[in-house]
């Protein structure tokens, strides 16, 4: 089989020979395996109870192999992180370790951080520019770059083909699968987080449907910064006999550190003008397809506007999802840039912008996603203001649409198609 390669490949093909040891993070099926195994000459799978076995017999045999070294699933070995990090002490030079991992190591076991040692980098599923459904036209790096550069190209996606890629998944060994194979496939991938995979890395699951509930509001929750009471309770209504807070937390923590729960953070920096901002994330799962999943609408009831979120009284459900779908991407080509994401929210609430990515040197690019495919004064107004406060710091303005056309207005506002967007 033909490997695709991803986004993160080329900052793995600038950065490997130049580092010891690289980890990369990210939730089951995002494409971990796959792309750290095109570059290593031994692969160690820590899944497999045979390697495991002798692994944890010798730990420093990873040490003794060939490089470049893939230790996958370290995590379920977490000393093996220390032997990397002191042979990585020891001889600093570059191409000799990777290690995949789709969980962070299980509460209670002390691991040195590897800082200045391990790089760690996170993977997410296939973004919109991965899929292959459009060639874009507009870059993210050259908008943080501060140019203001000319905006053109032309999408033939429509409303109905964003439906599709969120119900398609960016898991690849997902979305190729016909519909009624790939919803069974969503359900068994719920099923093995709740049954296996938390317990897998050392968490107890007490009460698997309490569990299976909180995830379905914590997904009809999605690109909302709700509150975790509101979840709660819509996980349970009528309950009188709720789980207890330190249960939710906890689901909460595990759930994030097998990487599905994905909240993007609030906007916050140093050296920010702005003094009034929220600091709750907003709630994203690893895949809006799995949101979509847990809330049981498809595609021609996403269509028809129907889906009932938690906590938020404007908007779509497809709305929610179509941002979910953008907040992936962008996180991917963010990546790819040394950039970091964030949402930004006044706390009187007057003032929104739904994703801000900041630039190592500071510049940032504001996005507004929208549902539409036409783009009103209106729907600009947070941006233009926010130029107003940040001044040169503001790289760039964009829209991101459902539309056909990518063009810049006479306000600056770059409006862009989902599908133009990369890289």
């Amino acid at each position: 089989m033909t490997y695709q390669r991803r986004i993160i490949d080329g900052l793995l093909d600038d950065v490997f020979g130049d580092l010891a040891a690289i980890a990369i993070e990210g939730a089951k099926g995002v494409g971990k395996t796959a792309t750290a195994t095109q570059r290593a000459r031994t692969v160690v799978n820590l899944a497999l109870p045979a390697q495991r076995a002798t692994i944890a017999g010798n730990l420093r045999h990873v040490t003794e192999l060939e490089p470049p070294v893939l230790i996958d699933e370290w995590q379920l070995e977490p000393s093996v992180w220390d032997v990397v990090k002191s042979a990585v002490d020891t001889d600093r030079s570059g191409g000799q370790f990777l290690l995949a991992g789709s969980a962070g190591v299980a509460p209670g076991v002390r691991i040195h951080s590897g800082a200045g040692r391990i790089v760690r980098l996170m993977m997410r599923p296939l973004s919109i520019a991965e899929r292959g459904i459009a060639d874009p036209t507009v870059s993210l790096a050259t908008l943080l770059a501060g140019d203001r550069p000319a905006i053109t190209g032309r999408s033939e996606v429509t409303l109905s083909g964003y439906v599709d890629e969120i119900l398609a998944s960016g898991f690849p060994g997902i979305r190729d699968l016909a519909p009624r194979a790939r919803t069974l496939q969503l359900g068994s991938y719920i099923d093995r987080i709740v049954d296996h995979e938390l317990p897998e890395n050392g968490i107890e699951v007490r009460r698997p449907d309490a569990l299976r509930r909180w995830l379905q509001a914590y997904g009809a929750a999605t690109s909302s910064d709700t509150t975790y009471t509101k979840i709660l309770d819509a996980a349970t209504p009528g309950d009188d006999e709720k789980p207890a807070r330190g249960t939710v937390i906890g689901y909460r923590e595990h759930l994030a550190r097998i990487f599905v729960l994905d909240p993007l953070p609030a906007w916050s920096t140093a050296f920010n003008p702005l003094k009034s901002l929220t600091k709750s994330p907003k709630h994203h799962l690893v895949d809006p397809a799995i949101a979509a999943h847990l809330v049981g609408v498809g595609r021609a009831g996403l269509l028809r506007g129907e889906g009932q979120r938690v906590g938020v009284h404007v908007g779509t459900w497809l709305g929610a999802l179509f941002e979910s779908l953008t907040a992936q991407s962008v996180r991917v080509y963010a990546g790819a840039a040394d950039s970091r994401v964030g949402h930004l929210r006044t706390s009187d609430t007057d003032r929104e912008i739904d994703l801000i990515v900041e630039g190592p040197d500071r510049s940032v690019v504001a996005i507004e996603v929208k549902l539409a495919d036409t783009v009103h004064d209106a729907d600009v107004k947070h941006l233009n203001w926010l130029e107003d406060q940040l001044g040169p710091r503001l790289a760039d303005k964009m829209v991101i649409t459902t539309g056909e056309f990518a063009y810049r207005r006479a306000d600056g506002v770059a409006v862009v198609p989902l599908a133009l967007l990369g890289p």
